[in-house]
């Protein structure tokens, strides 16, 4: 009786499958982050082209609370943060009481202020354009009382 020597594939077979499992885990991960990334689009936050005297290429952002409930300017902070902003200033407006939030062009470009202003679901008729060459800053969020309705997540 003849028997035949098989070499042993056992090890062979078991780093093909460890392979193959590492790639299709890593196939699943891109794929998620693909999905991801088309249903969150990144926000825009470089900004427009313009002539300006600003340093950088982040929009930056001036957050005042103008309803008065603690804590708020913070949230809208971390949300702008978060997208990718430049949130260089925070604190409360001149007066509490604001109904809708604003978002305030600071330099004459609309551009810069629509971007935020759609990060935040912000509706166009609530930008305003008040040029302050005294600011060094593309815009300011004031934070009114409709600020449950916005995008925070």
């Amino acid at each position: 009786m003849h028997t035949e020597n098989k070499p042993d594939t056992s090890f062979s077979d078991y780093r093909i499958n460890m392979l193959l499992g590492f790639l299709s885990v890593l196939f699943l991960v891109l794929m998620a982050a693909l999905v991801f990334r088309l249903l969150y689009p990144k926000a825009q936050v470089e900004r427009t082209p313009s002539p300006t005297h600003l340093i950088g290429e982040i929009i930056q952002i001036q957050v005042l609370n103008g309803h008065g409930a603690p804590g708020l300017a913070g949230s809208f902070t971390d949300k702008l943060r978060a997208s990718g902003f430049d949130v260089v200033e925070t604190g409360n407006f001149e007066v509490f009481g604001v109904e809708e939030t604003l978002v305030i062009d600071r330099i004459g470009n609309l551009d810069n202020a629509r971007r935020v202003a759609r990060v935040l679901g912000i509706e166009e008729r609530n930008i305003v354009r008040e040029v302050s060459p005294g600011f060094y800053l593309d815009a300011t969020v004031v934070i009114g009382a409709d600020y449950e309705r916005l995008n925070l997540k």
